[in-house]
């Protein structure tokens, strides 16, 4: 034992209460007297912290504030708000270092607020400082909550953007591009949860990770739905290109396998809530599968004599078959975090 630190035992008064006492000393060091309050609180999953309520961390990593330049472009004043969030301050107050915020920064912040940080709002705006406050926690919304809603949210634009070149539907388009937006703010909100449980074990515990690895391999993971969402985002933007729609049996060839795309990401993140890592190399070989169907879609592409829809097709399917590449990618993710499982214990 270190000699900053002493034995006490609990004791039990009352009918519901422990009690622990002090070492006179550290009180004296402190400079803490009878009545003064101590903050009590929980650190990782087997420890205790007991801080003078009057210096506990209101928190140190509570509030955070920055001042931007007249010159910064809106760009560089929201990569550190975002920054900060990700940091988890639960208030952030952006002041100008002199005069005002101009006009462009406090739009580029609103829309930060409004399209990327899922949970915040703004509390105070003027042309003197803007405060954010991130009102969610994990109660509120858990990572699992967080990441389903995510993935429903990134299959959905990927049918909608498949609609709407069957049906040459640019409004569809349109609202698939905006969805976009939301699938981030739902990415944004889990690289932030995720921050937390590396830095503390019992929230660790509590999202339901062994151990921090697990943290950095779901990331990876988020960062691939994400990607689906884009693609669909980029078959969508040939709606609003070429405005005339795919139909016939090309455009079923092409649904078939973006619907076996999405079916072997489905398998993927299945691996991942259930840490099965069986199920997590099944989805790894299953995503080879994709060639068979690319090959339908250029098979039917000999018999079709306009070049300009060939070529969007061959867009379209590149874009489809990344799709089933990230599937491919969660399932290896999930097998890393997993393959102890699989590991043979020595028999005794």
């Amino acid at each position: 034992m270190s000699s900053d630190e002493e034995t006490r035992k609990i004791q039990f008064t009352g009918k519901s209460t422990y009690i622990v006492s002090l070492p006179k000393k550290w009180v004296n060091d402190l400079g803490l007297k009878q009545g003064d309050q101590v903050s009590v609180g929980r650190q990782g999953i087997s420890g205790l912290k007991i801080i003078p309520y009057s210096i506990r961390r209101k928190d140190e990593s509570d509030v955070a504030t920055i001042e931007i330049d007249e010159h910064d472009d809106k760009s560089s004043v929201v990569r550190k708000l975002v920054a900060l969030y990700f940091l988890h301050f639960k208030t952030i107050n952006i002041k100008p270092k002199t005069g005002r915020i101009t006009p462009s920064q406090r739009i580029g912040i609103r829309d930060a607020v409004k399209k990327m940080l899922m949970g915040s709002e703004i509390t105070a705006d003027s042309s003197d400082g803007i405060t954010i406050q991130v009102l969610i926690n994990l109660v509120e919304l858990s990572v699992d909550g967080a990441f389903k809603r995510m993935m429903l949210l990134a299959k959905s634009m990927q049918d909608d953007a498949l609609l709407a070149i069957k049906e040459g539907n640019e409004d569809l388009a349109k609202e698939v591009i905006n969805s976009d937006d939301d699938v981030d703010r739902f990415g944004f909100y889990i690289t932030r949860q995720l921050a937390i449980a590396i830095e503390n074990e019992h929230m660790l515990k509590e999202m339901g990770f062994e151990n921090s690895r697990d943290c950095l391999g779901y990331r990876v993971i988020i960062k691939n739905i994400e990607r689906l969402a884009d693609h669909a985002v980029r078959i969508s933007r040939d709606v609003l290109d070429y405005k005339t729609p795919i139909k016939g049996k090309i455009f079923d060839r092409i649904r078939e396998m973006s619907d076996f795309a999405i079916s072997v990401i489905d398998d993927a993140c299945l691996a991942l809530f259930k840490k099965d890592y069986e199920q997590a190399e099944m989805a790894i070989k299953k995503s080879i599968d994709i060639q068979k169907y690319e090959k339908r879609v250029s098979d039917n592409l000999k018999m079709n004599r306009n070049e300009l829809e060939n070529y969007r097709i061959r867009r379209i399917v590149e874009n489809v078959r990344r799709i089933a590449e990230y599937a491919s990618d969660i399932g290896e993710i999930v097998l890393n975090m997993n393959i102890e499982k699989a590991i043979k214990k020595p028999k005794k």
